[in-house]
Formats: C-alpha cells, sequence, structure tokens
C-alpha cells in the first residue's frame, strides 16, 4: 500500500514538522499509528482522532496527563482530591475501565481495578499522544469500548548528536518539579534516558466527614493531602541499513499519595511498563513485527505509618504483526496478541490468574475518492470464552477538502477481579462480560488556514458493569449513549484557536429503577477553547474549560453542578535553546467539584525554567 508504507517513511520527519507548528498548512499530516495498528497519516484515518505533540505540551503548560487531555473531544475525567490522587477517565460516556491506555505499544492497567493510573504517568517523559476514539476491539481485543489512547515516551533521534535537556517547575501548594534527560543517535542507532520527580504539599481532598453516610471519603481529616513522584525512563534502538529495526524503551514511576480515609490514608505505588520490538521485511511487499511487553501495577496502602495491604499485578504481553502489500493502496494486516494477567495481594481472590490469545485481521483500500477498512478478530479469554468483534469503516472525499466517514463496530469487556472477588472475595463472581455495539456518521473539512470536524455517535453496552447503590458491581441489563463532538482549528493572522464542543447523553437502558437515568459522572455537556499568539520570543495564551451537570450515582441523586476554569499562560525564548514559562491555573478561582465531596484545586500559580535544544 503505497500510501502507507509511504506515511511510515516519513514518521520522523512528519512528528518533527508538526511539533513545529500544529496548524501550518505547510507542515507535513501527522502520522498515526493508533487507529489501524500502522502508520497512516492523520487524515487517513476513518475515525475521531487527536494528536497532542511535545511542542503542545510545553505551549499549554499542564502539570499531568489528566490536565492535558481534559476537554478534549468526548474526554472527562473523575478526580478524587487534586494532583496525584486516583482519576478514572471517561471516553464517549462509556466505563472508566472501557479505554485501552498504551504506553509505547504496551497494554497499561492495573488488573485488580482495570483503571490506567493516567494521574502518575509522569507528563515530562511524554513525546505525544494519540486519541482515538470509537470501538477498537477488533484490532486490540477487550478494553478498547470507547477508544484507545496510546502515550510515547519520548527519545532520540537518528543523527541528531547528543541533546541534553532538563525544565524545573515551582508554584502553588509547594509544588517543586524537576526533569532532565540525555538523547541522541548516530546514522542508524537512537537513544534517551530521563528522570525526573515532583512534589506538592496538596490541598484536602475531601470537604466531608463522618457526619454524613455512604459521602465522600467517610473520614473527618480537614488536612492537606501530598503527592511525590519520582520516575524514570530509558529507550532507544537501531535500525539497519536493510530497514530492519530494533527498538526497546522502558518506564517506571514512584509515588507516593496522602489521602483521606476511614481505613488508610496513604499509599506507596510503582507504576512500570517495558517493552521491545524487532520489525523487518522478508519480503519487499511483507513487513512482520514482533513485540514483547510487560506491565507493573503496585499499591501498598497504610494507615498512618501502619502498613494495612497491598495489591500487585502484572501483565505480560507478546505480539506478531504482518502487514501486506497486496496491490497499490491496499494493505493487509494479519497478527496474532497474548496477554497473562497475575494478581498478588493481601485480600482473598478466587482467581488470581488468566490469560487471552487473540487473532485479528485488516484491510485498508483506496479506490478513487473512496476509503475502506474492514477488520475482525477473535479473542479466547481462559475465563470467559471467545468472543468475537468486528469492524467496518468507509470514506469518501468530495471537492475543495470535505470528508465524509461512516463507521460501524463491535466490543467487550472482561469484568476485572475486583469486579469478581473484590474485597475479600464478596465482588459479584456472576458477572457477564460488557458487549457493545457502535454506528459513527463524520463531516470534515481540511483547508490551509483551518479545518473543522462533527463527528455523531451512537453505543449501545449490554451486561454494563455499574455500582448499586451498596457499591455492589451488578450488570445493567442495557445502556444507551449518544453523543455528538465538534472540534475547529483556525491559524489567522498569527493567532493559533482550537476549540472542542461536546453533547453526551448515557442513558440507563435496561427498564429497572434507574432506567432513564444518566450514567454517573459523565458530564452531559463539554466545551474546551486554546487560544495563543506568539510576538517574537514572546508568547501568551489562554484555555477555557467547562462540563455541564452531571450526576455522581446511578440513582441520580447527587447531583454535580457544571463549572468552566479559566487558564492563562505566557512563555519567554529568552535564548535560543532556553525558555521561561508562567501559567495562572483556574485564574477565577472556580469551585468545582467531578466527584461527589471530593475538592479540585483552586487557584493555582506556576513557574518554569526550560532548556530545550531543537535539532539543527
Amino acid at each position: 500500500m503505497k500510501k502507507t508504507l509511504l506515511a511510515a517513511a516519513l514518521l520522523g520527519g512528519t512528528m518533527a514538522a508538526h511539533a513545529a507548528g500544529q496548524h501550518d498548512a505547510s507542515a507535513l499530516a501527522p502520522v498515526i499509528v493508533t487507529a489501524t495498528r500502522t502508520a497512516i497519516t492523520a487524515d487517513e484515518a476513518l475515525s475521531s482522532v487527536t494528536v497532542i505533540t511535545r511542542a503542545d505540551i510545553e505551549r499549554l503548560q499542564p502539570l499531568s496527563v489528566p490536565d492535558l487531555l481534559s476537554g478534549l473531544p468526548g474526554v472527562s475525567f473523575a478526580n478524587v482530591g487534586g494532583y496525584g490522587q486516583q482519576t478514572s477517565l471517561f471516553l464517549r460516556g462509556s466505563n472508566s475501565t472501557h479505554t485501552l491506555l498504551l504506553v509505547d505499544g504496551v497494554r497499561v492497567a492495573s488488573v485488580s481495578a482495570g483503571l490506567a493510573a493516567f494521574e502518575q504517568i509522569p507528563v515530562e517523559q511524554i513525546e505525544r499522544i494519540e486519541v482515538v476514539r470509537g470501538p477498537r476491539s477488533s484490532l486490540y481485543g477487550a478494553d478498547a469500548i470507547g477508544g484507545v489512547i496510546q502515550i510515547f515516551t519520548r527519545r532520540g533521534t537518528p543523527g541528531g548528536g547528543l541533546r541534553p535537556s532538563f525544565s524545573v517547575t515551582t508554584g502553588s501548594n509547594h509544588l517543586l518539579r524537576g526533569q532532565a534527560g540525555l538523547s541522541g543517535g548516530s546514522e542508524h542507532a537512537w537513544y534517551h534516558l530521563g528522570v525526573g520527580a515532583q512534589y506538592t504539599r496538596g490541598i484536602n481532598a475531601c470537604r466531608i466527614g463522618a457526619a454524613e453516610a455512604f459521602a465522600g471519603c467517610f473520614a473527618d481529616e480537614p488536612d492537606r493531602d501530598a503527592f511525590r513522584n519520582k520516575n524514570l525512563s530509558a529507550g532507544g534502538g537501531y535500525r539497519w541499513g536493510n530497514g530492519a529495526e530494533l527498538s526497546g524503551t522502558w518506564l517506571r514511576s514512584l509515588g507516593e499519595i496522602h489521602f483521606d480515609g476511614s481505613y488508610q490514608n496513604r499509599s506507596r505505588t510503582l507504576q512500570q511498563v517495558a517493552g521491545s520490538s524487532f520489525s523487518f521485511n522478508p519480503l519487499q511487499a511483507w513487513k512482520t513485527t514482533l513485540g514483547v511487553g510487560q506491565n507493573l501495577d503496585r499499591y501498598d496502602n497504610y494507615e498512618n505509618r501502619d502498613f494495612v495491604g497491598y495489591i500487585y499485578s502484572r501483565r505480560n504481553q507478546a505480539s506478531w504483526q504482518n502487514d501486506l502489500s497486496v496491490a497499490d493502496n491496499q494493505l493487509l494486516t494479519l497478527g496474532l496478541d497474548w496477554q497473562g494477567e497475575h494478581i498478588d495481594s493481601d485480600t482473598g481472590f478466587l482467581a488470581s490468574r488468566r490469560h487471552d490469545t487473540g487473532g485479528y485481521a485488516q484491510y485498508q483500500g483506496t479506490f478513487g475518492r473512496h476509503e475502506l477498512q474492514l477488520s475482525a478478530r477473535r479473542d479466547h479469554n481462559s475465563q470467559f470464552g471467545s468472543h468475537d468483534t468486528g469492524a467496518a469503516a468507509w470514506g469518501y472525499r468530495f471537492d475543495n477538502g470535505y470528508k465524509l466517514s461512516v463507521s460501524y463496530g463491535s466490543a467487550f469487556h472482561a469484568p476485572t477481579f475486583n469486579d469478581l472477588y473484590y474485597p475479600y472475595g464478596s465482588g459479584n463472581p456472576n458477572l457477564k462480560p460488557e458487549k457493545s455495539r457502535s454506528a459513527e456518521l463524520g463531516l470534515g473539512r481540511q483547508l490551509s488556514a483551518w479545518h473543522w470536524a462533527v463527528n455523531a455517535y451512537q453505543t449501545r453496552i449490554d451486561q454494563l458493569i455499574a455500582l448499586d447503590s451498596h457499591y455492589f458491581p451488578m450488570n445493567i441489563s442495557k445502556a444507551r449513549i449518544r453523543g455528538v463532538e465538534g472540534q475547529l482549528g483556525v491559524n489567522l493572522a498569527g493567532w493559533q484557536l482550537q476549540g472542542y464542543l461536546g453533547w453526551l447523553q448515557p442513558r440507563n437502558d435496561d427498564g429497572g429503577a434507574n432506567d432513564g437515568k444518566l450514567l454517573p459522572r459523565r458530564p452531559g455537556r463539554s466545551a474546551r477553547v486554546d487560544l495563543d499568539r506568539r510576538f517574537g520570543a514572546f508568547g501568551v495564551g489562554a484555555t477555557v474549560n467547562a462540563a455541564g451537570r452531571g450526576y455522581d450515582d446511578a440513582a441520580n441523586r447527587h447531583p454535580l453542578a457544571g463549572y468552566a476554569t479559566t487558564d492563562l499562560r505566557a512563555s519567554w525564548h529568552f535564548a535560543p535553546d532556553w525558555q521561561v514559562e508562567a501559567r495562572l491555573a483556574n485564574a477565577f478561582d472556580r469551585h468545582y467539584e467531578t466527584v461527589w465531596y471530593f475538592n479540585q484545586p483552586g487557584r493555582g500559580a506556576f513557574l518554569t525554567l526550560r532548556y530545550s535544544p531543537v535539532a539543527r
């Protein structure tokens, strides 16, 4: 497939061009790999995608991954008390366990809870993020009901030479963050090493004490809840003259979280992900890739200074993918995935191991103005048997930059170990896997100075897993999620504007007591606007992020009020490789909650000194 092979060849150069100017018409379209597991340009994707580059991260000055992603189309977060506290992501109204997180191609999430610890991933170790909305189980297997988010850690550049970098940030709530890196490469090799640390005194996470049963954190602890993190990353690779490539990455994040709770109030955490891949071309039209990876997740829990328990999980992974160019602009992909999950804990789990094997096939073809993508997959889970999923997408390019797309896909999610057995064997071992069916219609236009897109979708989920009023997991027979997303990007007279709008109706459809109620912690409306401008060495910008009303519980008895926050930022390139950044977060000190009775940070001021040499 000439188009796809060209995209793969341009991957490195495109990333640099996109980082230089996300909406510059002269820049090549960014190359993504998450939507199809092959390298395609973003405008070739027949799904709704967002790409965030290293340049975007430095421009927006986020303190965390949730801070960076919040307000993007279909993305909402529920956080229990500030930076470093447990954070759940809801993509397109699906459950927090319905978004697959990959780090450098390796699946990342707790085996026990099924949640990815977005709050524990150091944002300064990230090179770029790809957000793909819509079902992807036909390519990735379980969990990809709402979509897939892939984080790529920082890496060196072949032929880039030795490049040190560092940044230091200080600000409100005694925040102090430092990061240092060293990257480089020769004609065929590249490498990167990174180290970082962060501390914040935090805020009082929970505003309610023991006065109200089943509310907040069930404890009266009006104190500040600190967060500490230390992180390390390493990566490198070698590309031979015949195109064969060997690469590997490693990321380790150690955290300590203080929080309010009646049984425990401190956790020490470990998040580690490592992966390696080897690709080569047995024939000119055949590329094969072998990959292995491992994700470790551990929580040690304490009551003051006393150790009270732990949960440790490990996921080993392996994959084999074959990309076959069967004709001009036609690509066939065949692959196998395997993963083994293991959990160890001081609590009793009736089962502690399971594995999954999946085989998949995908076809991508372009015929004049028409684009077609078809995929199918079968997974066999040792605990829940076999599951078949599929997807089909069609796109048509009109004159003047218009593009129409239509897609349909199915997906599934297996109950987590916590759903089934936690705590102390008191979960619900009778839970069934969740199954979904999604349909989507999209229309967009790409021009030299601006672009826009609108996507409408509907997802029906059978046997949706939710907590009842006693926090007991149960299968809701049906749920229906409808939504519309809009995106607009403009680059005019030096101003760069990116706007997002979302409308969401995640509704319980089971015919029971909560029939017609909204699924909890999903705001019905959302909007975000990023506006930036450079004046020579100086840059200014603002972000307005708004979320509508929602509910914290399945019965819709506990409302979460809508809110809007405003962030202001500025930067000064006082030397070619040096920059000072300033940010005023939540400038109007708006009080809001994304989880009932849990606080969010108020107004905060932050200052960063950054040394980041560019390739010359």
